[in-house]
């Protein structure tokens, strides 16, 4: 036992080589857990998580598309350039859908204040 360290005692030899043996058991044991669970991961999960990287890197951009001052991502893309391109090579495609979706939301505010005329009469 050390003096200087009275709490933790010197080993045996042979408890010196159980404790190793024990050690290199758990070693093999962790491995083997620790395979099963990346093995489990990587075909259940990583499809998920490289679909929801997707999804986030979809939305950053589409963010930044729609926030003409980018003021949540600074210098990451260059979203002014990008919509601008978009709007010179798409421009007539660009009207064209957003005078589709004026439309479609004008028959949507006639269906609505029609529901609400119906209810106000009953």
């Amino acid at each position: 036992m050390s003096e200087e360290y009275p709490l933790y005692p010197a080993l045996s030899e042979k408890a010196e080589e159980q404790a190793q043996h024990l050690m290199d058991g758990f070693k093999v044991k962790m491995k083997a857990i620790a395979e099963e669970v990346l093995g489990d991961l990587y075909c259940d999960v990583a499809a998920y998580i490289e679909s929801d990287q997707w999804t986030n890197f979809r939305n950053e951009l589409l963010d930044g598309l729609c926030n003409y001052s980018n003021g949540r991502i600074h210098a990451k893309y260059d979203f002014k350039k990008i919509r601008q391109a978009i709007l010179k090579e798409y421009r007539a495609e660009i009207v064209e859908d957003l005078n589709q979706d004026l439309l479609d939301e004008v028959e949507e505010l006639k269906e609505h204040v029609q529901s609400l005329q119906g209810m106000r009469r009953y």
